[in-house]
Protein backbone atom coordinates (compact mmCIF):
# COMPACT_ATOMS: atom_id res chain seq x y z
CA UNK A 1 0.00 0.00 0.00
CA UNK A 2 1.15 3.27 -1.03
CA UNK A 3 0.23 6.79 0.09
CA UNK A 4 1.77 10.10 -0.77
CA UNK A 5 3.86 11.67 2.47
CA UNK A 6 3.83 15.61 1.93
CA UNK A 7 6.94 15.54 4.44
CA UNK A 8 8.90 13.68 1.38
CA UNK A 9 6.71 14.61 -1.79
CA UNK A 10 6.44 11.08 -2.48
CA UNK A 11 4.28 8.21 -2.63
CA UNK A 12 5.51 5.71 0.28
CA UNK A 13 5.85 1.94 1.23
CA UNK A 14 3.09 2.41 4.43
CA UNK A 15 4.53 0.72 7.05
CA UNK A 16 3.29 1.27 10.57
CA UNK A 17 5.09 2.14 13.57
CA UNK A 18 3.17 -0.73 15.16
CA UNK A 19 2.33 -4.26 12.93
CA UNK A 20 -0.94 -4.57 12.73
CA UNK A 21 -2.49 -1.39 14.15
CA UNK A 22 -2.52 2.37 12.80
CA UNK A 23 -2.50 5.47 14.91
CA UNK A 24 -4.05 8.41 12.92
CA UNK A 25 -4.73 12.03 13.72
CA UNK A 26 -7.04 14.09 12.00
CA UNK A 27 -7.75 17.79 12.54
CA UNK A 28 -11.39 19.05 13.08
CA UNK A 29 -13.70 21.92 12.25
CA UNK A 30 -13.80 24.73 14.14
CA UNK A 31 -17.53 24.54 15.43
CA UNK A 32 -19.27 28.06 15.39
CA UNK A 33 -21.36 27.52 12.71
CA UNK A 34 -22.75 24.90 10.64
CA UNK A 35 -20.06 22.85 8.70
CA UNK A 36 -19.32 23.69 4.88
CA UNK A 37 -18.69 21.68 1.86
CA UNK A 38 -14.63 22.23 2.23
CA UNK A 39 -15.11 21.21 5.77
CA UNK A 40 -16.72 17.86 4.01
CA UNK A 41 -13.77 16.77 1.67
CA UNK A 42 -11.34 15.76 4.67
CA UNK A 43 -14.04 14.13 6.74
CA UNK A 44 -15.11 11.80 3.94
CA UNK A 45 -11.65 11.66 2.26
CA UNK A 46 -10.22 10.31 6.01
CA UNK A 47 -13.00 8.42 7.03
CA UNK A 48 -12.82 6.42 3.34
CA UNK A 49 -8.89 6.48 4.69
CA UNK A 50 -9.65 4.65 7.87
CA UNK A 51 -12.51 2.07 6.14
CA UNK A 52 -9.51 1.09 3.72
CA UNK A 53 -6.93 0.17 6.74
CA UNK A 54 -10.09 -1.28 8.43
CA UNK A 55 -11.00 -3.51 5.43
CA UNK A 56 -7.13 -4.80 4.99
CA UNK A 57 -7.35 -5.46 9.07
CA UNK A 58 -5.73 -2.98 10.84
CA UNK A 59 -6.84 -1.91 14.09
CA UNK A 60 -7.20 2.20 13.69
CA UNK A 61 -7.21 4.51 16.15
CA UNK A 62 -8.43 7.24 14.76
CA UNK A 63 -8.60 10.37 16.51
CA UNK A 64 -10.30 14.10 15.19
CA UNK A 65 -10.46 16.88 17.15
CA UNK A 66 -13.40 19.65 17.93
CA UNK A 67 -11.92 22.98 18.19
CA UNK A 68 -14.15 24.53 20.59
CA UNK A 69 -12.40 27.57 21.79
CA UNK A 70 -11.80 30.61 19.22
CA UNK A 71 -11.75 33.62 18.22
CA UNK A 72 -14.50 33.22 15.59
CA UNK A 73 -16.85 31.37 18.43
CA UNK A 74 -15.80 34.13 20.58
CA UNK A 75 -17.30 36.62 17.80
CA UNK A 76 -20.30 34.35 17.48
CA UNK A 77 -21.41 34.50 20.96
CA UNK A 78 -20.55 37.80 21.37
CA UNK A 79 -23.29 38.38 18.66
CA UNK A 80 -25.80 36.25 19.99
CA UNK A 81 -24.99 37.45 23.76
CA UNK A 82 -24.83 33.99 24.95
CA UNK A 83 -21.56 31.62 26.37
CA UNK A 84 -18.49 30.77 23.88
CA UNK A 85 -19.33 27.28 25.15
CA UNK A 86 -23.00 27.44 24.23
CA UNK A 87 -21.87 27.91 20.49
CA UNK A 88 -19.67 25.18 20.44
CA UNK A 89 -21.81 22.85 21.81
CA UNK A 90 -24.69 23.23 19.88
CA UNK A 91 -22.23 23.39 16.37
CA UNK A 92 -20.70 19.92 17.84
CA UNK A 93 -24.64 18.43 17.75
CA UNK A 94 -25.42 20.07 14.43
CA UNK A 95 -21.68 18.80 13.09
CA UNK A 96 -22.29 15.22 14.39
CA UNK A 97 -25.44 15.30 12.44
CA UNK A 98 -24.21 15.88 9.38
CA UNK A 99 -21.65 13.52 9.84
CA UNK A 100 -23.78 10.82 10.45
CA UNK A 101 -25.74 12.21 6.98
CA UNK A 102 -22.83 11.40 5.15
CA UNK A 103 -22.21 8.31 7.02
CA UNK A 104 -18.84 9.32 8.18
CA UNK A 105 -18.28 7.26 11.18
CA UNK A 106 -17.61 8.88 14.22
CA UNK A 107 -13.81 8.82 15.58
CA UNK A 108 -12.33 6.60 18.29
CA UNK A 109 -11.71 9.44 20.40
CA UNK A 110 -13.37 13.23 19.79
CA UNK A 111 -11.47 15.55 21.77
CA UNK A 112 -12.30 18.80 22.66
CA UNK A 113 -9.79 21.85 23.07
CA UNK A 114 -11.84 23.27 26.52
CA UNK A 115 -10.97 19.42 27.80
CA UNK A 116 -7.40 19.25 27.42
CA UNK A 117 -5.92 22.83 28.39
CA UNK A 118 -4.26 21.07 31.39
CA UNK A 119 -2.17 18.59 29.18
CA UNK A 120 -1.66 21.81 26.85
CA UNK A 121 0.03 23.67 29.98
CA UNK A 122 2.05 21.10 30.46
CA UNK A 123 3.75 21.04 26.92
CA UNK A 124 3.93 24.46 27.27
CA UNK A 125 6.04 24.21 30.22
CA UNK A 126 8.40 21.47 28.89
CA UNK A 127 9.03 23.37 25.86
CA UNK A 128 10.01 26.67 28.24
CA UNK A 129 12.32 24.61 30.23
CA UNK A 130 13.92 23.59 26.85
CA UNK A 131 14.72 26.88 26.00
CA UNK A 132 12.05 26.41 22.64
CA UNK A 133 9.65 28.97 24.20
CA UNK A 134 9.52 31.75 25.89
CA UNK A 135 6.81 34.54 28.35
CA UNK A 136 6.49 38.10 27.69
CA UNK A 137 3.82 39.66 29.63
CA UNK A 138 1.56 36.68 30.59
CA UNK A 139 2.03 35.60 26.47
CA UNK A 140 4.26 32.67 25.72
CA UNK A 141 6.07 32.21 22.42
CA UNK A 142 7.99 29.63 20.68
CA UNK A 143 10.99 30.23 18.98
CA UNK A 144 10.92 28.89 15.67
CA UNK A 145 14.87 29.12 15.62
CA UNK A 146 15.19 26.94 17.63
CA UNK A 147 13.88 23.84 15.95
CA UNK A 148 16.74 23.64 12.95
CA UNK A 149 13.68 21.37 10.93
CA UNK A 150 11.09 24.15 10.73
CA UNK A 151 9.76 24.38 7.32
CA UNK A 152 10.43 20.51 6.50
CA UNK A 153 6.74 20.35 5.69
CA UNK A 154 5.85 22.88 3.94
CA UNK A 155 9.09 22.87 2.42
CA UNK A 156 9.19 26.88 3.19
CA UNK A 157 12.65 28.52 4.14
CA UNK A 158 12.65 30.84 7.31
CA UNK A 159 15.28 33.28 5.75
CA UNK A 160 12.54 33.25 2.95
CA UNK A 161 9.97 33.77 5.54
CA UNK A 162 11.34 36.54 7.41
CA UNK A 163 12.44 38.39 4.51
CA UNK A 164 8.40 38.92 3.89
CA UNK A 165 7.71 36.31 1.67
CA UNK A 166 4.92 35.28 4.71
CA UNK A 167 4.74 36.00 8.24
CA UNK A 168 3.84 33.91 11.29
CA UNK A 169 2.64 37.48 13.11
CA UNK A 170 0.23 36.53 15.61
CA UNK A 171 -0.31 39.42 18.21
CA UNK A 172 2.41 41.73 20.01
CA UNK A 173 5.30 42.07 17.42
CA UNK A 174 7.41 44.14 19.59
CA UNK A 175 7.46 41.60 22.08
CA UNK A 176 8.57 38.87 20.01
CA UNK A 177 12.28 38.07 20.12
CA UNK A 178 12.01 36.96 16.27
CA UNK A 179 9.24 38.20 13.75
CA UNK A 180 8.37 34.12 12.80
CA UNK A 181 7.91 33.14 16.48
CA UNK A 182 4.67 32.25 17.19
CA UNK A 183 1.96 32.27 20.58
CA UNK A 184 1.10 29.17 22.40
CA UNK A 185 -0.56 30.78 24.95
CA UNK A 186 -2.57 34.11 25.07
CA UNK A 187 -3.74 36.77 27.84
CA UNK A 188 -7.37 36.54 28.10
CA UNK A 189 -9.12 39.83 26.78
CA UNK A 190 -12.25 41.34 28.13
CA UNK A 191 -15.53 38.73 27.87
CA UNK A 192 -13.31 36.32 26.50
CA UNK A 193 -13.10 32.39 28.32
CA UNK A 194 -9.90 31.65 30.05
CA UNK A 195 -8.02 29.18 32.09
CA UNK A 196 -5.52 30.08 35.01
CA UNK A 197 -1.72 29.31 33.54
CA UNK A 198 1.75 30.10 35.09
CA UNK A 199 1.95 33.15 32.48
CA UNK A 200 -1.60 34.55 32.55
CA UNK A 201 -5.32 34.03 32.80
CA UNK A 202 -5.67 33.26 29.15
CA UNK A 203 -6.16 30.43 26.46
CA UNK A 204 -3.91 28.43 24.38
CA UNK A 205 -2.78 29.22 20.97
CA UNK A 206 -4.25 27.20 18.28
CA UNK A 207 -1.67 25.22 16.91
CA UNK A 208 -0.58 23.51 20.58
CA UNK A 209 -4.18 22.16 20.78
CA UNK A 210 -3.56 19.15 18.21
CA UNK A 211 -0.25 18.80 19.42
CA UNK A 212 -1.45 18.04 22.88
CA UNK A 213 -4.55 16.36 21.89
CA UNK A 214 -2.59 13.59 19.65
CA UNK A 215 -0.32 12.93 22.34
CA UNK A 216 -2.70 11.91 25.15
CA UNK A 217 -4.92 9.54 22.89
CA UNK A 218 -2.18 8.55 20.58
CA UNK A 219 1.12 9.12 21.95
CA UNK A 220 4.25 10.80 21.13
CA UNK A 221 4.61 8.98 17.81
CA UNK A 222 1.62 8.02 15.51
CA UNK A 223 1.60 7.03 11.78
CA UNK A 224 -0.87 9.42 9.76
CA UNK A 225 -1.35 13.14 10.77
CA UNK A 226 -3.97 14.53 8.26
CA UNK A 227 -6.03 17.54 6.79
CA UNK A 228 -6.59 19.81 4.74
CA UNK A 229 -3.91 21.34 2.18
CA UNK A 230 -4.89 25.07 4.11
CA UNK A 231 -2.98 23.59 6.91
CA UNK A 232 0.14 22.54 5.99
CA UNK A 233 1.42 25.81 6.70
CA UNK A 234 1.46 27.47 9.77
CA UNK A 235 -0.66 24.73 11.55
CA UNK A 236 0.58 21.79 10.45
CA UNK A 237 3.95 23.10 10.21
CA UNK A 238 3.89 24.75 13.93
CA UNK A 239 2.47 21.00 15.61
CA UNK A 240 5.46 19.46 14.06
CA UNK A 241 8.46 21.76 15.86
CA UNK A 242 6.02 21.93 18.89
CA UNK A 243 5.69 18.00 18.61
CA UNK A 244 9.17 17.49 18.43
CA UNK A 245 10.35 20.07 20.26
CA UNK A 246 9.11 18.69 23.13
CA UNK A 247 9.10 14.85 23.17
CA UNK A 248 12.49 14.67 21.24
CA UNK A 249 11.24 12.26 18.82
CA UNK A 250 9.49 11.88 15.24
CA UNK A 251 6.25 13.26 15.60
CA UNK A 252 3.96 11.76 12.73
CA UNK A 253 5.63 9.48 10.03
CA UNK A 254 3.08 10.25 7.11
CA UNK A 255 1.48 13.66 6.51
CA UNK A 256 -1.59 13.25 4.12
CA UNK A 257 -3.59 16.31 2.86
CA UNK A 258 -6.66 16.82 0.39
CA UNK A 259 -6.85 19.73 -2.08
CA UNK A 260 -8.90 22.35 -2.28
CA UNK A 261 -12.40 22.06 -3.25
CA UNK A 262 -14.10 25.08 -5.21
CA UNK A 263 -17.84 26.06 -6.42
CA UNK A 264 -18.35 26.58 -9.79
CA UNK A 265 -14.28 26.37 -10.92
CA UNK A 266 -14.55 29.35 -8.10
CA UNK A 267 -12.98 29.05 -4.36
CA UNK A 268 -15.40 29.08 -1.83
CA UNK A 269 -15.96 32.33 0.09
CA UNK A 270 -19.06 34.20 1.83
CA UNK A 271 -18.27 37.43 -0.25
CA UNK A 272 -18.60 35.52 -3.80
CA UNK A 273 -22.12 34.29 -2.62
CA UNK A 274 -21.12 31.03 -3.12
CA UNK A 275 -20.52 29.41 0.57
CA UNK A 276 -22.35 25.87 0.94
CA UNK A 277 -23.15 24.46 4.15
CA UNK A 278 -23.63 20.83 4.36
CA UNK A 279 -26.86 21.15 5.91
CA UNK A 280 -28.02 23.20 2.45
CA UNK A 281 -26.55 20.61 0.58
CA UNK A 282 -28.83 18.19 2.49
CA UNK A 283 -32.26 20.39 1.71
CA UNK A 284 -31.56 19.26 -2.19
CA UNK A 285 -29.65 15.82 -1.77
CA UNK A 286 -29.37 12.83 -0.02
CA UNK A 287 -25.89 13.58 1.87
CA UNK A 288 -24.70 9.85 0.14
CA UNK A 289 -24.66 11.96 -3.39
CA UNK A 290 -22.41 14.56 -1.95
CA UNK A 291 -20.10 11.77 -0.57
CA UNK A 292 -20.34 10.07 -3.29
CA UNK A 293 -19.53 13.26 -5.34
CA UNK A 294 -16.21 13.88 -2.86
CA UNK A 295 -14.86 10.23 -3.87
CA UNK A 296 -15.25 10.64 -7.35
CA UNK A 297 -11.91 12.95 -7.67
CA UNK A 298 -8.57 12.42 -6.28
CA UNK A 299 -8.43 13.14 -3.18
CA UNK A 300 -5.23 15.09 -3.56
CA UNK A 301 -6.57 16.59 -7.17
CA UNK A 302 -8.85 20.17 -6.75
CA UNK A 303 -12.52 19.22 -6.72
CA UNK A 304 -15.13 21.58 -8.36
CA UNK A 305 -18.75 21.66 -7.01
CA UNK A 306 -21.53 22.55 -8.97
CA UNK A 307 -25.07 21.37 -9.76
CA UNK A 308 -24.12 19.26 -12.42
CA UNK A 309 -21.71 17.14 -10.77
CA UNK A 310 -24.34 16.54 -8.04
CA UNK A 311 -26.50 15.23 -10.72
CA UNK A 312 -24.05 12.97 -12.55
CA UNK A 313 -23.17 11.55 -8.74
CA UNK A 314 -26.78 11.15 -7.73
CA UNK A 315 -27.35 9.32 -11.16
CA UNK A 316 -24.38 7.23 -11.01
CA UNK A 317 -24.99 6.15 -7.38
CA UNK A 318 -28.63 5.47 -8.18
CA UNK A 319 -27.28 2.64 -10.51
CA UNK A 320 -25.49 1.01 -7.58
CA UNK A 321 -28.22 1.18 -5.58
CA UNK A 322 -30.36 -0.09 -8.53
CA UNK A 323 -28.10 -2.86 -8.65
CA UNK A 324 -28.24 -4.07 -5.02
CA UNK A 325 -32.27 -3.76 -4.98
CA UNK A 326 -32.61 -6.02 -8.23
CA UNK A 327 -30.67 -8.52 -6.38
CA UNK A 328 -32.35 -8.51 -3.46
CA UNK A 329 -35.24 -8.76 -5.83
CA UNK A 330 -34.44 -11.49 -7.54
CA UNK A 331 -33.70 -13.22 -4.49
CA UNK A 332 -36.60 -12.78 -2.78
CA UNK A 333 -38.08 -15.00 -5.85
CA UNK A 334 -35.95 -17.52 -6.65
CA UNK A 335 -36.48 -20.66 -7.38
CA UNK A 336 -33.34 -22.72 -6.46
CA UNK A 337 -31.10 -22.22 -3.01
CA UNK A 338 -27.36 -23.68 -3.76
CA UNK A 339 -25.27 -22.23 -6.45
CA UNK A 340 -24.67 -24.35 -9.83
CA UNK A 341 -20.64 -25.28 -10.94
CA UNK A 342 -21.73 -22.29 -13.77
CA UNK A 343 -22.98 -19.87 -10.96
CA UNK A 344 -20.07 -20.88 -9.11
CA UNK A 345 -17.85 -20.16 -12.30
CA UNK A 346 -19.29 -16.62 -12.68
CA UNK A 347 -18.71 -15.75 -8.77
CA UNK A 348 -14.88 -16.32 -9.08
CA UNK A 349 -14.72 -13.83 -11.78
CA UNK A 350 -15.74 -11.43 -9.48
CA UNK A 351 -12.75 -11.31 -7.72
CA UNK A 352 -11.45 -9.50 -10.50
CA UNK A 353 -12.97 -6.27 -9.19
CA UNK A 354 -12.11 -6.59 -6.74
CA UNK A 355 -8.28 -6.83 -7.54
CA UNK A 356 -8.92 -4.09 -9.45
CA UNK A 357 -10.57 -2.06 -6.59
CA UNK A 358 -7.65 -2.77 -4.02
CA UNK A 359 -5.33 -1.66 -6.70
CA UNK A 360 -6.75 1.80 -7.10
CA UNK A 361 -6.90 2.49 -2.97
CA UNK A 362 -3.96 0.83 -1.98
CA UNK A 363 -2.45 3.05 -4.67
CA UNK A 364 -2.50 6.44 -2.17
CA UNK A 365 -6.39 5.84 -2.17
CA UNK A 366 -7.15 6.40 -5.64
CA UNK A 367 -11.54 6.46 -5.10
CA UNK A 368 -11.85 7.66 -8.55
CA UNK A 369 -10.25 4.42 -9.79
CA UNK A 370 -11.93 2.38 -7.32
CA UNK A 371 -15.57 3.82 -7.98
CA UNK A 372 -14.62 2.81 -11.51
CA UNK A 373 -14.21 -0.71 -10.38
CA UNK A 374 -17.67 -0.44 -8.34
CA UNK A 375 -19.24 0.18 -11.68
CA UNK A 376 -17.60 -2.53 -13.42
CA UNK A 377 -18.64 -4.84 -11.10
CA UNK A 378 -22.40 -3.52 -11.43
CA UNK A 379 -22.51 -3.63 -14.95
CA UNK A 380 -21.00 -7.36 -14.63
CA UNK A 381 -24.22 -8.35 -12.04
CA UNK A 382 -26.93 -6.50 -13.95
CA UNK A 383 -25.74 -9.23 -17.27
CA UNK A 384 -25.27 -12.09 -14.84
CA UNK A 385 -28.34 -12.12 -12.36
CA UNK A 386 -31.54 -12.80 -13.54
CA UNK A 387 -34.98 -14.80 -12.57
CA UNK A 388 -33.52 -18.25 -13.16
CA UNK A 389 -30.43 -17.61 -10.54
CA UNK A 390 -29.58 -19.51 -7.67
CA UNK A 391 -30.02 -17.29 -4.11
CA UNK A 392 -26.82 -18.41 -2.97
CA UNK A 393 -25.32 -17.21 -5.84
CA UNK A 394 -27.37 -13.37 -5.99
CA UNK A 395 -26.45 -13.31 -2.28
CA UNK A 396 -23.50 -13.52 -3.26
CA UNK A 397 -23.12 -11.16 -5.57
CA UNK A 398 -24.97 -8.45 -3.49
CA UNK A 399 -22.43 -9.45 -0.03
CA UNK A 400 -19.01 -8.43 -2.55
CA UNK A 401 -21.17 -5.73 -3.70
CA UNK A 402 -22.19 -4.55 -0.02
CA UNK A 403 -18.15 -5.00 0.74
CA UNK A 404 -16.74 -2.76 -1.79
CA UNK A 405 -19.49 0.08 -1.46
CA UNK A 406 -19.17 -0.19 2.34
CA UNK A 407 -14.92 0.98 1.96
CA UNK A 408 -16.23 3.84 0.41
CA UNK A 409 -18.48 4.68 2.96
CA UNK A 410 -22.06 4.25 0.15
CA UNK A 411 -25.11 2.76 1.97
CA UNK A 412 -26.30 0.71 -1.22
CA UNK A 413 -28.09 -2.31 0.79
CA UNK A 414 -31.21 -0.27 2.30
CA UNK A 415 -33.17 -1.45 4.54
CA UNK A 416 -36.59 -2.38 3.32
CA UNK A 417 -38.89 -0.07 3.35
CA UNK A 418 -42.77 -0.42 4.60
CA UNK A 419 -45.68 0.88 2.28
CA UNK A 420 -48.49 1.81 3.96
CA UNK A 421 -51.63 0.02 4.18
CA UNK A 422 -53.33 2.39 1.34
CA UNK A 423 -50.52 2.30 -0.88
CA UNK A 424 -50.57 -1.43 -1.02
CA UNK A 425 -53.95 -1.51 -1.81
CA UNK A 426 -53.52 1.17 -5.05
CA UNK A 427 -50.75 -1.84 -6.21
CA UNK A 428 -53.00 -4.90 -5.76
CA UNK A 429 -56.07 -3.14 -7.82
CA UNK A 430 -53.72 -2.11 -10.50
CA UNK A 431 -52.86 -5.17 -11.06
CA UNK A 432 -56.24 -6.37 -11.11
CA UNK A 433 -56.98 -3.64 -13.64
CA UNK A 434 -54.64 -4.98 -16.06
CA UNK A 435 -55.45 -8.55 -15.49
CA UNK A 436 -59.06 -6.99 -16.54
CA UNK A 437 -57.69 -5.13 -19.47
CA UNK A 438 -58.70 -1.78 -17.85
CA UNK A 439 -55.74 0.31 -18.59
CA UNK A 440 -56.81 3.39 -18.01
CA UNK A 441 -57.63 3.10 -14.39
CA UNK A 442 -53.89 1.26 -14.19
CA UNK A 443 -52.15 4.32 -15.29
CA UNK A 444 -54.54 6.20 -13.22
CA UNK A 445 -53.53 4.55 -10.00
CA UNK A 446 -49.45 4.35 -11.56
CA UNK A 447 -50.29 8.34 -12.05
CA UNK A 448 -51.32 8.36 -8.13
CA UNK A 449 -48.79 6.17 -6.65
CA UNK A 450 -46.19 8.68 -8.50
CA UNK A 451 -47.44 11.51 -7.00
CA UNK A 452 -47.19 9.64 -3.70
CA UNK A 453 -43.27 8.94 -4.77
CA UNK A 454 -43.49 5.94 -5.75
CA UNK A 455 -42.28 4.81 -8.81
CA UNK A 456 -43.49 1.20 -10.21
CA UNK A 457 -41.46 -0.59 -12.68
CA UNK A 458 -42.98 -4.09 -14.28
CA UNK A 459 -40.64 -6.65 -14.41
CA UNK A 460 -41.32 -10.70 -15.48
CA UNK A 461 -41.10 -11.28 -12.10
CA UNK A 462 -43.49 -9.08 -11.09
CA UNK A 463 -43.76 -5.39 -10.38
CA UNK A 464 -40.92 -3.53 -8.94
CA UNK A 465 -41.11 -0.36 -6.91
CA UNK A 466 -39.06 2.00 -5.02
CA UNK A 467 -39.01 5.63 -3.83
CA UNK A 468 -38.16 8.89 -5.74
Amino acid sequence: MKLYNTLSKRKEEFVPLEEGKVRMYVCGPTVYNFIHIGNARPMIVFDTVRRYLEYKGFDVNYVSNFTDVDDKIIKKAIEEGVTADEISKRYIAECKKDMEGMNVRPATTHPLATEEIGGMIEMIRTLIEKGCAYEKNGTVYFRTRKFKEYGKLSHKNLDDLRSGERSLLVTGEDEKEDPLDFVLWKPKKEGEPSWQSPWSDGRPGWHIECSEMSKKYLGEQIDIHAGGEDLVFPHHENEIAQSEAANGKEFAKYWMHNAFLNIDNRKMSKSLGNFRTVREISEQYDLQVLRFFMLSAHYRSPLNFSADLMEASKSGLTRIVNAADNLKFLMGNAKTEGMTAEEAEAYEKTQEYVRAFESAMEDDFNTADAAAAVFERVKYSNTTADAGSSKEFLQKLLDRLVSLTDVLGLIVDRKEEMLDGEIEKLIEERQAARKAKDFARADAIRDELLEKGIILKDTREGVQWKRA
